[in-house]
């Protein structure tokens, strides 16, 4: 039986020690991210990602990102990143902007598949800003369905196979732009490989700054 928490009702603190106890005993949640809701679970625990795939009735191989929801959370990954791509980690994030970072230490490797080198990552703010629990994060929907923006919106068997649905209402609607920067160390470049909630031309800005 899936748990609810609220955060109109219940609080930002309640959903986010639900999110840590629910992440830690090894389930799976629905929660809301800046911009779309998603699926999580611990990043490190295979069985609960293979859950993941199987809620959304596909597992075409893609890598999925690991998000964060404080920059205290993240610091010993920043701390092996070379010094243009920390300044890219701090002109982008928090924010709605998915990052690939080069991965050397291959990090994560449930959710980098078949290219541990290579590492998706997010850093938000939202409704569960401040939780200490990184997650493996995907979108909250059935293959080949849209993601939804509001918590009723989740389809009705995602949400009864889960462990924890957070509700927070509606968000902005709109996926996270993709930047590619494990080129950035090495040769000043980047790749926009989605544009999402943050325009291109706004990417293209504040990297031109870093990559100097």
């Amino acid at each position: 039986m899936t748990v609810t928490v609220s955060i109109e009702r219940d609080g930002p603190d309640a959903a986010r020690t639900a999110l840590k106890r629910c992440v830690g005993e090894g389930g799976v949640a629905t929660f809301p991210a800046d911009t779309l809701y998603g699926l999580a679970c611990d990043p490190l625990n295979a069985g609960a990602v293979e859950r993941i795939h199987s809620i959304k009735g596909r597992d075409d191989g893609k890598p999925s990102a690991v998000m964060y929801f404080s920059p205290l959370a993240m610091r010993e990954l920043i701390s092996g990143l070379g010094s243009r791509t920390r300044d890219a980690v701090g002109a982008l994030l928090p924010g709605t902007v998915t990052l690939v970072i080069a991965n050397p230490e291959r990090r994560y490797p449930l959710a980098c598949r078949e290219d541990p080198e290579r590492l998706g990552v997010r850093l938000i703010e939202g409704p569960l800003a401040g939780a200490m629990t990184p997650i493996f994060q995907t979108s909250a929907n059935r293959c080949g369905e849209p993601a939804p923006r509001r918590f009723d919106e989740i389809d009705a068997e995602v949400l009864r196979q889960a462990d924890l649905g957070i509700d927070a209402g509606e968000l902005i609607g709109e996926p996270s732009t993709v930047v590619d920067v494990t080129g950035i160390d090495e040769g000043g470049r980047w790749e926009v490989l989605r544009e999402g909630a943050l325009p291109e031309s706004e990417v293209d800005r504040r990297l031109s700054a870093v990559a100097g």
